[in-house]
């Protein structure tokens, strides 16, 4: 088992508290990213990709296998490894699923496609204590159930 994060968009302190939890369980943890994440310590793997579009996600397919999980926010990225058997989970705590992966992609493609049709909408930008309270949560349960297996 190992963890990868798609680094690119994740907060700083979803980050943190990922490679505390890798550390502490000693388990492989890569960080996917199309540029350096700052502050870094040796424990993690960064694994940087060209500037492309989709190039980090494409790595992260490539490098995951199932009995991994991987952490990332972009709904897309997580239906390609729900497909593959990877367990996957947002930076709030989101658990994607075989049984939910679809209507959360046709959700994110109507808000897309309302956005580049001009149509504003409000979005959550903030991280604070309680989306992280929400993925330490969703991150340790779905950690403790994969190290049971």
């Amino acid at each position: 088992m190992k963890i990868l994060l798609d680094a690119d968009s994740c907060p700083k302190a979803a980050r943190d508290l990922v490679l505390r939890r890798a550390q502490k369980l000693k388990i492989r943890l890569i960080f996917a990213a199309n540029r350096p994440i700052p502050n870094l310590n040796g424990f993690v793997e960064m694994d940087i990709s060209p500037n492309t579009e989709n190039s980090a996600d494409d790595r992260i397919v490539d490098l995951s296998e199932k009995g991994d999980l991987v952490i990332t926010r972009d709904v897309p990225l997580a239906k390609r490894l729900v497909e593959n058997g990877v367990c996957v989970v947002d930076d709030r705590g989101r658990t994607f699923t075989v049984n939910n992966i679809n209507e959360l992609l046709s959700l994110r493609n109507f808000t897309v496609g309302l956005a580049d049709n001009g149509m504003e909408f409000d979005r959550t930008a903030s991280y604070g204590k309680k989306e992280l309270k929400q993925f330490a949560d969703s991150f340790d349960k779905l950690l403790t159930k994969m190290l049971k297996v």
